[in-house]
């Protein structure tokens, strides 16, 4: 199986890995740096988003085990993964690049996995992983 993970160059304090998609557009509009009506839409693909994507329970708790998620190279995941195109186009806009991480392999101990995604924590650091940046 294959799996990619969409993220900024910034490192999570938490999870000390790249800020995934969700986070970075959060921080947008958190540090109100978007429109009104770029907010407005944010909330509507937001409550969206966890609707058609599953959250994965341990957000519900904080993220006590740091865990990182990332998307199955699957119809499900891909397709998913499509449908973000405000989150990009957000990112983009504000000049905040976005790359890709892959991998051929788990990119560690995965503790959750649903039909778009798996969570892992211990992060694997061996190499496995490949990145390019998307444009």
């Amino acid at each position: 199986m294959k799996y990619f993970r969409v993220h900024t160059a910034d490192t999570a304090y938490k999870t000390q890995q790249p800020v995934g998609l969700f986070v970075a557009v959060w921080r947008l509009v958190e540090a109100k740096k978007v429109t009104d009506e770029e907010e407005k839409e944010y909330w509507e693909n937001r409550k969206y988003f966890e609707k058609a994507l599953p959250v994965p329970p341990f957000y519900e708790k904080g993220n006590p085990d740091h865990a990182v998620t990332w998307f199955k190279d699957t119809a499900e995941g891909k397709r998913i993964y499509e449908e973000m195109t405000f989150y990009r186009q957000m990112l983009k806009k504000y000049g905040v690049k976005l790359y890709i991480s892959e991998c051929e392999e788990e990119p560690g101990e995965i503790i959750y996995e649903d039909d778009f995604q798996i969570a892992v924590i211990s992060q694997q650091k061996n190499g496995i992983i490949t990145r390019e940046i998307l444009l």
